[in-house]
């Protein structure tokens, strides 16, 4: 993934509030790993039973986890974002999950998203289309928010 190109500043937490972001961001770090698809699977299975989480609450998360892990706070967008839902989810919320690309220039991001706008995001994302996404769990879905699939009929 692309885009910012700077570290991002978050005031340093104090060593008992540590805890959960670190493991939201280790957590997430392991997930990432993992194919598009696949990831899109796990996270929509761990968004199942929340509730939505609220733009402030979402904020906080994502300044914790960046105020934690060097990797969230610089180019780990997939990271930071897969960690700040984790983290949402650890408090009984869910955040939207998005990841998408530009083609002027090329480049591929992933955010999140709460009361249906960016979290603390730098530059302008609506260049993006989104690819694949986790909504809030209240059953609003888009067909662009669907992992790409070849067709049943079709052998690749």
């Amino acid at each position: 993934m692309t885009t910012p190109a700077v570290a991002e500043q978050a005031p340093r937490l104090p060593w008992y509030r540590q805890l959960a972001p670190r493991c939201a961001a280790g957590a997430a770090r392991l997930l990432v790993r993992l194919p598009p698809a696949r990831l899109h699977r796990v996270l929509g299975v761990v968004s199942k039973g929340s509730r939505p989480a609220g733009y402030a609450e979402v904020a906080r998360a994502r300044r914790s986890v960046v105020s934690v892990s060097t990797r969230c706070a610089g180019l780990g967008c997939l990271q930071r974002s897969v960690a700040t839902v984790l983290l949402c989810r650890a408090h009984g919320r869910w955040a939207d999950w998005c990841t998408g690309f530009r083609t002027e220039p090329f480049g591929a991001h992933a955010w999140v998203e709460a009361e249906g706008r960016p979290v603390d995001e730098p530059g302008e994302l609506s260049v993006f289309r989104t690819v694949l996404a986790v909504r809030r769990p209240d059953g609003r879905r888009s067909t662009s928010d669907r992992p790409l699939r070849p067709s049943r009929g079709s052998r690749s």
